[in-house]
């Protein structure tokens, strides 16, 4: 199970593509610790990505951005069972929904459903946020304090650049 919670806190930091991090009233919570807010920055991304990938289903035009977005959505789901349960284990309280700056994103997406733009735009967000999510995974690497935070960042790196190949170029490329 331990490992299996790794690798969702891991895979979640992917999450964090729809937006910007945890608010700074977190921080004041926890004293600072960046460890702590890294795993509520992992969650509430985690959020905006179920949102944004279950989105692309009914404002998509692009088959591949569907396509995409239920990878986000699968790999989110299945894996935010195991984000609560790290934040358990480190005494860290999740908040419920994604950012106010994650949900007005998506919102700003939404606005131009029915069309090519829509598409455009969900993948250029995406691609932006997952080049950020690589930034701060490499930071927890180096800067992480906790071995479970720093683990699970560890192993979100290839997730995270596998999902940034996905949307590089703001251009649709599926995996298989």
């Amino acid at each position: 199970m331990r490992h299996h919670s790794r690798f969702a806190i891991a895979a979640a930091v992917v999450a964090v593509a729809m937006g910007t991090f945890a608010p700074s009233a977190l921080a004041d919570r926890h004293g600072g610790n960046d460890d702590q807010k890294f795993v509520v920055t992992i969650h509430q991304g985690n959020l905006a990505e179920i949102a944004a990938g279950t989105d692309t289903q009914m404002n998509a035009q692009d088959s591949c951005v569907k396509d995409v977005g239920r990878t986000l959505v699968r790999d989110h789901t299945k894996l935010d069972t195991d984000v609560k349960a790290l934040a358990e284990k480190l005494d860290i309280s999740l908040p419920a929904t994604p950012t106010t700056d994650q949900q007005q994103q998506l919102r700003d997406i939404q606005d131009k459903a029915g069309s090519g733009g829509y598409d455009t735009a969900w993948l250029k967000a995406q691609e932006e946020s997952h080049a950020a999510t690589l930034k701060m995974i490499d930071e927890e690497i180096e800067d992480g304090g906790d071995a479970q935070v720093v683990a699970a960042a560890q192993k979100a790196r290839p997730v995270v650049e596998m999902h940034l190949h996905m949307v590089r170029g703001g251009t649709c490329h599926v995996t298989g």
